[in-house]
């Protein structure tokens, strides 16, 4: 599915993608720097009623949020993973399928081998200056 958005409209683009938590426990996020990645899952986390500041965990990898209904989400940037072993090395993967838990990854194309099921690959780019495109598609 592909919609056009504009930069007000991000509340209503996190509101289609939280319905897709419903049956997919990864979401990840990909395009080029400033097309509202962070922006997107701070509106997606704020919707989940997580009320404390969201920032990207760019220089730690990794921030978790505990939701009101006892969930933990796992917010991954991996920007500056360079590998799939590093990623791994870490201990990052036992967070990919952990229960009552949910990913959201910017940046993920390092470690796609690993999703291979209950996950939605969402992309965005810029329309225009004022508009983005979002697209996205599931695997169950």
């Amino acid at each position: 599915m592909k919609i056009q958005y504009s930069l007000q409209e991000v509340s209503h683009i996190a509101e289609r993608i939280k319905e897709l938590l419903v049956h997919h426990s990864i979401i990840t996020f990909t395009g080029t720097l400033g097309t509202g990645k962070t922006t997107l899952i701070r509106e997606l986390l704020r919707q989940l009623g997580v009320d404390e500041p969201v920032t990207s965990p760019t220089f730690n990898y990794v921030n978790s949020y505990d939701l009101p209904d006892g969930r933990t989400v796992y917010h991954f940037d991996l920007y500056r993973i360079n590998t799939l072993s590093d990623f791994l090395s870490v201990g990052f993967g036992e967070y990919l399928y952990a229960a009552k838990s949910v990913c959201l990854i910017e940046w993920p194309q390092i470690i796609m081998p690993l999703l291979d099921h209950a996950v939605c690959h969402v992309a965005l780019d810029y329309d225009s200056a004022q508009s983005r495109i979002i697209s996205y598609s599931c695997l169950k």
